[in-house]
């Protein structure tokens, strides 16, 4: 069962079925049964693929001294994002669900701090830039969470 918290916080997407009839036809009115709502993000699996994707691209990480270093504290600050939101989600005050969206930020700016200090091999450049994209977006969700609890 989720938190409260987390359902307020996640957008809606109205998706319709493609065996309905068309929305506007002769101007019918729109029927529930027509309109089906899910989620369109989930903040909990998203952190979660970020660390996953993290965990790959570090075992493809070339073995050097300084990328060994870097991967471990790389692994354990985005697997900390998400566990970080997990406990948002469970707090049991406003103060502390702050505190833990504000980690998950913190934990989210030291990743992608060692994403750019990682050396990977030229064909993984790609997915470093693509891990770098999904911080700075993690990090502008978890800011606008918490402009949401001001």
């Amino acid at each position: 069962m989720r938190n409260s918290k987390s359902e307020i916080l996640q957008p809606l997407q109205i998706r319709i079925n493609e065996a309905d009839p068309p929305l506007v036809e002769n101007s019918k009115q729109i029927t529930n049964s027509q309109i089906q709502i899910t989620k369109q993000y989930d903040l909990e699996e998203r952190t979660y693929l970020f660390a996953k994707r993290v965990n790959e691209y570090v075992k493809k990480l070339p073995r050097t001294i300084t990328n060994i270093e870097i991967g471990r504290q790389l692994v354990r600050s985005s697997g900390s994002v998400g566990a970080n939101y997990i406990e948002a989600n469970e707090s049991l005050s406003k103060k502390d669900f702050i505190m833990r969206i504000k980690i998950g930020k913190k934990e989210t700016k030291e990743s992608r701090y060692w994403l750019r200090l990682s050396e990977p091999l030229k064909e993984h450049n790609s997915e470093k830039e693509l891990l770098i994209i999904e911080t700075i977006e993690l990090m502008k969700i978890f800011g606008a969470i918490l402009e949401k609890c001001k």
